[in-house]
């Protein structure tokens, strides 16, 4: 597929510390594609830029972690301007997800050739605000909410295993109450995630199979111990990418999460308080290059 124009948005905190902008040139000379770029900063970040583009390129590219591609795949959730990933990031969810290439040269020239094509992928809404990954709460979201910056830049994915292992042994249960498709549902558990991706960030590995960002549907995945019995279970059936008694798991269009009280959770890589969570998927609402295989 062959774009005339390249908009790339390049978040200069990217943990990877590559010359992108020298590798974006080098990938362009003796091309007719023409391109510019942005660089984000406090006072105007990867959203505000994309959404300032919508209709005016043909592609844009955003360079950056999870952070920023999905703050991107917000700004652009419902228009027809296509968006690219140059991975970035400590965990690059969606980029293992759709099996982009992870090394950023081959990541931009993949743009440049035949072998890429646009895919739409679902999104979600929660409580109006689109996301493109997850909404997090216990566990999950404690655990990215207490991995320490600094251990990310040094350490990577490892930051959030670090994180992970003291959120647990630390974790109190949640009473949930949930209507999933109309039905009501209580559960008492101490992490619930709802998904859109099912990737971890970590190669092909998924949360569970079955999981898919261009079916029309959302997934829950419950976990309702944190045992050390229950969390082997489910490290093994992550590894060996079968189904496990450890969680429950549905799938949905639309649900609500009702709490007694207001709640710290994430939305894609964002802090968000709420004691009630309206969510909703919103089927092929953001389109991506990905690679033709």
């Amino acid at each position: 597929m062959k774009f005339k124009h390249i908009y790339f948005i390049i978040n200069p905190a990217s943990e990877k510390g590559v010359p992108v902008l020298y590798y974006i040139h080098q990938a362009f000379i003796g091309n007719d594609s023409k391109w510019d770029m942005s660089v984000t900063h406090p006072y105007r970040n990867a959203a505000d830029i994309a959404r300032s583009l919508i209709g005016k390129t043909d592609l844009i590219a955003v360079y950056g972690g999870d952070g920023c591609v999905t703050s991107v795949a917000r700004a652009l959730h419902g228009s027809s301007t296509p968006m690219a990933i140059i991975p970035g990031g400590t965990a690059n969810v969606m980029a293992h997800e759709l099996d982009l290439p992870m090394e950023t040269r081959a990541a931009i020239e993949m743009l440049l050739n035949d072998k890429c094509k646009i895919k739409a992928i679902d999104m979600g809404t929660m409580n109006g605000q689109p996301f493109l990954l997850r909404v997090n709460l216990g566990i999950m979201a404690d655990m990215v909410l207490q991995a320490d910056r600094k251990f990310k830049n040094h350490i990577g994915r490892l930051a959030y295993f670090i994180a992970g292992i003291k959120t647990i042994a630390n974790a109190q249960p949640i009473a949930y109450n949930l209507e999933i498709d109309g039905i009501e549902i209580n559960e008492t558990a101490y992490s619930l995630t709802v998904t859109n991706s099912g990737n971890i960030g970590i190669s092909n590995l998924m949360l569970q199979p079955g999981i898919s960002i261009t079916d029309g549907f959302l997934d829950i995945i419950l976990l309702k111990s944190n045992s050390l019995a229950t969390m082997l279970k489910l490290t093994g059936a992550t590894l060996m990418q079968s189904k496990t008694d450890a969680i429950m798991h549905w799938k949905c269009k639309k649900m609500v999460i009702r709490l007694k009280e207001k709640q710290a959770f994430i939305c894609d890589d964002y802090k968000e308080i709420a004691d009630e969570i309206r969510i909703e998927v919103i089927p092929a609402s953001v389109n991506i290059v990905v690679p033709v295989i």
